[in-house]
């Protein structure tokens, strides 16, 4: 079992979650309802976790397919539910970009095995009815 402990740390919303191992993600609400801006937001720390997982999976088969990654940027943008609570993802969006002797076609297939079928953040996603979509692009 996965235990994060989570304790506030600055006003009334600034949080700071700590995981099993010591790493630390701090958290706040928007200024609207009384946050600071100390911390990244609940649904923005979702779209960190789809690009980061997301990233591992493509490094990983990248590498076992002998390509050499100089560069790795991600871009990930979403959108959500308008005018309902709780206001769920409706899209994401990855834009991949990699540079390095890499092939192309290589890239794309890594890309797609991550988003479609290993990156567990992206089925979750999916569960609760996003819609995924991403394009890469490879700079030699």
């Amino acid at each position: 079992m996965i235990e994060i402990e989570i304790e506030r740390k600055i006003g009334d919303f600034g949080f700071e979650a700590l995981d099993q191992q010591g790493h630390k993600v701090l958290t706040d609400a928007s200024s609207d309802i009384g946050g600071q801006n100390t911390g990244a937001r609940p649904m923005q720390l979702m779209l960190m976790a789809l690009g980061t997982c997301s990233a591992i999976d493509v490094v990983n088969i990248l590498k076992k397919q002998r390509q050499t990654i100089d560069s790795f940027k991600m871009k990930v943008s979403g959108e959500r539910e308008q005018d309902v609570e709780p206001s769920l993802w409706k899209k994401a969006h990855i834009n991949f970009e990699l540079k390095g002797p890499i092939d192309q076609q290589k890239a794309e297939r890594a890309c797609a095995l991550s988003i479609e079928k290993y990156c567990s953040v992206a089925e979750t996603m999916r569960r609760a009815g996003a819609e995924i979509s991403w394009e890469v692009k490879v700079i030699s």
